[in-house]
């Protein structure tokens, strides 16, 4: 791989033009000057300028690129990127079409110093596309403004490392964290991570996505969406969700982390996985977790969670995704040492097994309208549930000390359950459905793109 890394270079007009073109790109108008290099089109990674001089970089094209590079290594640093111009559909939130920095082929990108802005529809900020290709950005900046434009996008199993970035996204399905079909790898480092857009989650998941010690803010969507057979993990990051506008009518819940399968074919149906370890959840609208149309594991140690809302826990329940009949919520939700303050909600077609473990506590009550979906609870090493309510379930096991009616009645397969009584049940077999929509990546159509389920965006969730 050829290796790009032009420190301490100080760009003339005409090094400039035979440092950036090439690959049958077109060179567009070019002006520097001694201190700033200032390029006007598509700087091509073959020739990245790495300096200490601030360079600049814009492209106004519709579907073009400031920053491209094509099966290289090439390094930026201390660069201001602007990109505008429209794009739209699979070429854009797919294959990396109109984005201001676009890496692709194997390509081996670092960024860092960097202040990327864009301003068009579907103008994501950074893109890394397809199997081996990485992209590392460090201490940068990134402000999108326009619809469909995400922070950093990671899409055909491209690889994406990111540290000590602040990101902010004011458009309509413009997560701070992004992905879509084919995902891949992402880890996140440090950060705040804003978005202020409907269908706007902090992070978008259809890849396998890490952020740690990071600031996370959504202002009108939810803070975290995993889609299928993908997962997020938040280790001692702090999630602030004010999920308040709604993005299709497929529901007309509220929520700060959503677990969903869409059946839009961009991403594979299988085990989604959510876990969080230290740092908070806080949420400002609605439930905390909603699970539909999908089997998940969600696994929370040491997390400090506030629902300011008057929404439940967790919502596992049918709504406008999948086939009716079959698209409930299967949960398994482990807690350790963990505080868990509110109901769950478990429909007749959803399944839920409740771990508490490690002086977990749990103080709620499940299903307290009555008996609905299958629900197994075990409390173990000193962890304590206090019903809050009436509760239904289908299975327990528990220690004698382990449950505080508090009051109310807990009903165990029918049968009420008498406090001080010792335990034992059987879990819920959970079978994740896998293989019927692939997510997986074919080459980049010439076709035009299908309108989106909902034809409110492209993100199909509310």
């Amino acid at each position: 791989m050829k290796k790009i890394n032009l420190k301490y270079m100080v760009v003339t007009a005409v090094s400039a033009a035979f440092i950036l073109t090439g690959c049958g790109q077109g060179m567009g108008k070019m002006v520097t000057d001694p201190v700033n290099s200032i390029v006007s089109g598509t700087a091509l990674a073959s020739g990245a300028l790495s300096s200490e001089e601030t360079s600049v970089y814009t492209d106004s094209r519709d579907g073009g690129h400031a920053i491209t590079a094509d099966g290289i290594e090439a390094q930026y640093k201390n660069a201001s990127v602007t990109k505008t111009g429209d794009s739209e559909g699979d070429e854009a939130d797919f294959y990396g079409e109109n984005s201001a920095v676009y890496a692709t082929n194997g390509a081996k990108l670092a960024l860092s110093g960097m202040e990327i802005t864009t301003d068009g529809t579907h103008a994501n900020a950074v893109f890394s596309y397809g199997e081996g290709t990485e992209v590392e950005i460090s201490n940068s900046t990134i402000e999108t403004s326009g619809n469909c434009s995400g922070g950093i996008m990671t899409t055909g199993g491209g690889t994406m490392k990111a540290s000590d970035l602040n990101i902010h996204t004011t458009g309509r399905s413009s997560a701070a964290i992004r992905s879509d079909r084919g995902g891949g790898t992402v880890t996140v480092n440090g950060g705040s991570y804003t978005t202020e857009g409907v269908g706007s989650p902090a992070i978008y998941s259809t890849a396998d996505i890490t952020v740690n010690d990071a600031v996370l803010t959504s202002k009108a969507s939810q803070g975290v969406v995993v889609e299928g057979k993908n997962s997020v993990s938040l280790n001692n990051t702090v999630l602030n969700a004010d999920n308040n506008t709604h993005n299709s009518d497929k529901s007309d819940r509220f929520q700060a982390v959503m677990i969903y399968q869409s059946m839009s074919g961009d991403a594979d149906e299988g085990l989604a996985r959510f876990s969080a370890s230290g740092g908070s959840i806080v949420n400002s609208n609605g439930d905390i977790f909603f699970v539909n149309n999908t089997a998940t594991d969600i696994s929370l140690t040491g997390v400090d969670i506030e629902n300011k809302g008057d929404g439940v826990f967790l919502y596992a329940a049918k709504a406008g995704w999948g086939n009716e009949g079959s698209n409930g919520g299967k949960v398994n939700l482990t807690a350790s040492n963990q505080k868990i303050d509110g109901d769950m909600i478990v429909d007749d077609i959803s399944v839920l097994n409740l771990y508490l473990k490690d002086g977990s506590e749990f103080t709620g009550a499940v299903n307290p309208d009555g008996a609905a979906g299958d629900v197994y609870v075990e409390l173990k090493n000193g962890s304590k549930w206090v019903l809050s309510g009436n509760s239904n379930i289908t299975s327990l096991t528990c220690d004698e000390d382990s449950i505080d009616l508090n009051g109310y009645t807990l009903t165990v397969n029918g049968e009420t359950y008498t406090q001080g009584k010792r335990s034992s049940g059987t879990a819920i077999e959970i079978k994740s459905e896998g293989g019927g929509k692939t997510g997986g990546m074919p080459a980049p159509p010439d076709g035009e793109r299908q309108a989106p389920p909902d034809g409110k965006g492209e993100y199909p969730f509310p």
